[in-house]
């Protein structure tokens, strides 16, 4: 049996660090009320200029490849996570494809938020498998920072997230001990605007009706960006905290269960949890309803924030190089994000 196993890891996170202390400087919060709600102390945040999305995952993927053993030219197909992309279009595929002077391979982007990379994971992973591709590389990365309220308004939402990238190798192997066991998939989008953002966007639902009267001057472009979207902040992220919590910690024991009931295991096997970094709260929530061990969870929000798409490969990346994750272990990937969409990865490393 041919399975996808992880042959190289990179992560990249900015230089800047922003701590708890330096968003009180632009915004009515405190050390304590970030810590109590999230437990995230500081996080990254890339330049302003100068780094973006696609340089964070090329400095991933760089580490990522070198370690798999192979070069940029032996990568046959590119999966890449992201919200946070460069430009509304193209996707970030095409431009690490060009940037690391790639051979003319497909790249895929992925727009399933916190949830991305373990998408990206599984979309490989079928390739993998199928025999069509031998060396995918499968990057999330965020860059926040340039999008986020930076003051009390928007408090809720920007002190939560941080900038980084991680990358992996794919490639396939017969060792009946090592690969991926399974990946698991949900979405339900009967709440998606409680984590949305709404703008730039093509829709014309109950908070654009203002922007519907400007029609009468023929500018239709001013539903895609207008000056009155930006003066009521609606060209910012929207979360309804509470709401997406309790989804969460429902969702996210159960998607892990169902990967540990696929393979015949159960989460005392579990060697480590990667559980996206949304929330230390609610990682803490699912190792007490799983029974795990600390040692048996990997969390770095607090160093990082939320990185979204990045939190898991950047996680992943940090427990192997501190020497948490050897070979034949049982990993499990997780993240729950806007959409909704979940999902799991069950490995053996």
């Amino acid at each position: 049996m041919v399975r996808s196993k992880i042959a190289g890891i990179g992560m990249y996170v900015p230089q800047q660090v922003f701590t708890n202390q330096d968003l009180m400087k632009v915004m009515d919060t405190s050390d304590e009320w970030i810590q109590e709600r999230t437990g995230i102390k500081e996080r990254r945040y890339a330049k302003r200029t100068g780094e973006t999305t696609t340089t964070m995952a090329v400095e991933a993927a760089a580490i990522a490849i070198e370690r798999a053993g192979i070069t940029a030219q032996d990568i046959d197909f590119i999966v890449f996570a992201t919200l946070s992309p460069d430009y509304y279009f193209p996707g970030c595929g095409v431009l690490v494809q060009r940037a690391m002077k790639m051979k003319e391979i497909g790249a895929l982007d992925i727009r399933n938020q916190c949830s991305g990379f373990v998408y990206a994971l599984s979309v490989a992973d079928q390739f993998i498998k199928t025999g069509m591709y031998k060396n995918i590389l499968v990057i999330g990365s965020e860059k926040h920072s340039f999008g986020l309220d930076f003051s009390t308004r928007g408090r809720n939402v920007s002190v939560i997230f941080g900038d980084g990238a991680g990358a992996v190798v794919l490639q396939p192997t017969t060792k009946e001990t090592q690969g991926i066991l399974s990946t698991h998939l949900h979405s339900d989008g009967e709440a998606a605007e409680i984590l949305a953002m709404y703008n730039p966007g093509t829709h014309a639902n109950h908070w654009m009706q203002q922007e519907v009267a400007t029609f009468n001057d023929g500018n239709l472009g001013d539903m895609f960006m207008s000056h009155a979207m930006i003066d009521n902040a609606q060209n910012f992220p929207n979360m309804d905290g509470p709401s997406v919590f309790k989804k969460a910690v429902v969702k996210f024991p159960e998607v892990i269960m169902e990967a540990l009931a696929a393979n015949q295991l159960t989460a005392a096997d579990i060697t480590m949890l990667i559980p996206h970094q949304a929330n230390l709260r609610i990682s803490q929530f699912v190792q007490q309803k799983l029974g795990l061990k600390d040692e048996q969870v990997h969390n770095n929000i607090q160093k990082y924030g939320n990185t979204t798409a990045a939190s898991v490969p950047i996680a992943l990346c940090e427990a192997w190089q501190q020497g948490k994750i050897k070979e034949g272990d049982l990993v499990c990937l997780a993240a729950f994000g806007s959409g909704f969409t979940w999902a799991s990865a069950l490995l053996r490393w």
